[in-house]
């Protein structure tokens, strides 16, 4: 029997997301394609697909209209000509495909991936609205732990996890949150506007924890679920440290990210496989 998904359509289908990234510069709406996709997870619920996670659901309408997937319709419509250039992968396997490329293009670290995401069949099969973090919650470091230890996670990749931020920036019509524009957001690349949170928000390092930490700059953008990350104590140990060793967060981040992308999915072959093997 044939697996999820086809690994040489996952190849090939890499290499035109590569391209994708280089004439459109979507890495972070990529990335954040994939995580909304797996951050739906709850370990509580044993059967799939009632435990949500990374199982193709966000390419539904119901889904994509949930509050906190504004504007990830535009993500679905770059993903969708791949999806229909290579039929023998899935929707789940593709988003999280698209994610971790997307990272190590803007140069972050290589992520272990591995393939074979069992898509859900149907709109019905979508998990309800309020799974996802909301970037500013009267107890940020509270909701944090709320969300990510429903996922599994713990607190050294909520802050790792919480680096992506490096990339992209926020919309205020679509989050509520950013400004309008900014001396390093209003001339683009890609739609001009929104508060990033780094100068080079499209370049993955770990400027992001360095940026919260001096809090200097009132172009770059701090939510209250950023500062967390310098003002909770557990939180501030590793912040302090990704900010003073890249290495560290690269690695951290690496395997957290690869984590996240398998959360709630129903893998074919069960143990999955690797597209490096």
């Amino acid at each position: 029997m044939a697996a999820a998904s086809d690994a040489a359509q996952l190849k090939a289908a890499r290499e035109d997301i590569r391209e994708l990234l280089n004439t459109t510069h979507c890495h972070p709406i990529l990335v954040r394609l994939g995580w909304h996709d797996s951050g739906t997870y709850d370990k509580n619920i044993n059967d799939w697909p009632e435990r949500g996670g990374a199982n193709g659901s966000l390419r539904f309408d119901v889904e994509l209209k949930h509050g906190a997937n504004a504007g990830l319709v535009n993500a679905l419509k770059l993903m969708q000509p791949i999806k229909d250039k290579y039929p023998s992968i899935t929707y789940a396997d593709l988003f999280q495909l698209a994610s971790a490329t997307a990272i190590e293009e803007a140069g972050g670290p290589k992520i272990p991936m591995k393939y074979g995401r069992v898509d859900v069949t149907g709109p019905e099969q979508c998990p309800p609205e309020g799974k996802l973090p909301d970037a500013g919650p009267s107890a940020p470091a509270d909701h944090l732990r709320l969300v990510f230890y429903r996922m599994g996670l713990d607190d050294k990749e909520i802050v790792a996890l919480s680096g992506a931020h490096t990339l992209g920036r926020s919309r205020p019509e679509r989050s509520g949150w950013g400004k309008p524009e900014t001396k390093y957001t209003k001339n683009g690349p890609g739609a001009p506007g929104g508060q990033s949170w780094t100068a080079e928000w499209l370049k993955f390092d770990n400027s992001y924890f360095k940026e919260i930490k001096e809090k200097r700059d009132q172009d770059l953008l701090v939510l209250p679920t950023d500062a967390a990350l310098f003002e909770d104590p557990a939180f501030k140990v590793y912040a302090e440290k990704y900010a003073a060793d890249e290495e560290a967060f690269f690695k951290d981040y690496a395997e957290a990210h690869a984590k996240l992308s398998s959360l709630g999915a129903k893998f074919d072959p069960a143990e999955g496989f690797s597209l490096d093997d």
